[in-house]
């Protein structure tokens, strides 16, 4: 049976390993070797890679915006996972209500959501109500604006907003962004669901044909644009866009900082030549306060040094620029990772930290 190596002969190899000869092994010199290998192991070799972290991110449905902008954001993240060491891949889910809930019960590491639900969710608020105010949420970066569009058939005979009533409208998945949009809109007007003939709970993938195939005369939809499922609408049938009353816009944006006054342009869609007049929110990307300060400053270092790249990657991406993506009064506190990027971009005063950044108030 062979005889295991005492430590002599283990440091002789070593030095022969290291010095290219063997090395009359003293006590001191025995003291010294032993004290290289013990830095070998803690320290370990210079060219380690980063530890592997996988992220997962809350987008929307597949033929909305959401899921784009998720894929756009992992598309470069993804670009730097050898020298990062993370690894970015989305999810498909029903909206910003449900990517918040899970992002806040860990299930996923980023959520896109618009901007009252995530004061909702930071808040303990509206749909939110059941829940504790969700005080870890932290904000990256601003999206694309969404304005709230209302989609309805040529031959539903709809002319405004207020001859919704009586007719079949999709309001939206519950936990989706404008399903709770259209019931703020609702509450404002004094609506009931039974003022309306039927109403469906359409994901946005069955938009199109639905109100093509006249099983509906409307749907609504908070997104940028232009947007598939209004794409392939207008593609199979005549539709129109209804400018959402004015005077309940004025009122919904006096009450809440997080919606503002938006206007369609026209042109977007096949046989919509007149502007429309809405209100909307703005998307975001929000993590959580368990996901590290490095690693929120690489995701959004790599997301602002190839925003061009990111611009190409979808219509409704054309318009970000870096100095609205910042958030100057964001509905949740600024990651600290990201207001380190943005001192280091000069993007934010170097003296600004999360609590400096206003918050927005109802």
């Amino acid at each position: 049976m062979t005889k295991p190596a005492n430590t002599s002969t283990i440091l002789h190899r070593l030095a022969k390993s290291w010095l290219g000869h063997t090395l009359v092994v003293t006590q001191t010199t025995r003291t010294w070797l032993l004290v290289f290998s013990l830095c070998l192991v803690f320290v370990g070799p210079t060219n380690a890679k980063p530890k592997p972290e996988f992220l997962i991110v809350g987008t929307g449905g597949l033929s909305g915006i959401y899921y784009p902008a998720g894929s756009a954001i992992c598309r470069i993240v993804n670009r730097y996972r050898k020298q990062q060491g993370i690894r970015c891949s989305v999810e498909s889910t029903r909206g910003s209500v449900a990517n918040l809930n899970t992002l806040g019960s860990g299930d996923i590491d980023l959520a896109i959501a618009q901007s009252d639900t995530q004061f909702h969710a930071y808040n303990g608020t509206d749909v939110f109500a059941d829940m504790p105010a969700n005080r870890h949420l932290r904000t990256l970066f601003n999206l694309h604006v969404e304005p709230f569009t209302v989609v309805v058939s040529e031959r539903s005979g709809i002319q405004t907003f207020d001859d919704l009533k009586g007719k079949r409208v999709s309001i939206g998945r519950p936990g989706s962004g404008q399903r709770q949009t259209m019931q703020a809109l609702m509450t404002a007007k004094g609506w009931q669901m039974e003022d309306f003939d039927e109403v469906h709970e359409l994901t946005a993938i069955h938009h199109a044909r639905a109100l093509c195939d006249d099983a509906i005369d409307a749907f609504v939809y908070t997104v940028g644009h232009p947007a598939g499922s209004i794409t392939e609408a207008a593609d199979s049938c005549k539709i129109k866009l209804i400018s959402v009353s004015q005077e309940a816009v004025n009122s919904l944006v006096a009450q809440h900082s997080y919606y503002q006054r938006m206007r369609i342009a026209s042109g977007i869609y096949r046989g919509v030549n007149r502007d429309t007049d809405t209100l909307g929110v703005r998307a975001a990307l929000i993590a959580s306060t368990a996901t590290s300060e490095d690693t929120i400053y690489h995701i959004v270092k790599d997301v602002f040094e190839n925003l061009d790249s990111m611009q190409k990657m979808h219509p409704a991406f054309e318009a970000l620029v870096k100095q609205e993506m910042v958030p100057r009064n964001p509905q949740i506190p600024l990651h600290e990772g990201a207001i380190r990027y943005f001192r280091e971009a000069g993007l934010l005063k170097s003296d600004t930290s999360a609590n400096q950044v206003s918050l927005q108030t109802p």
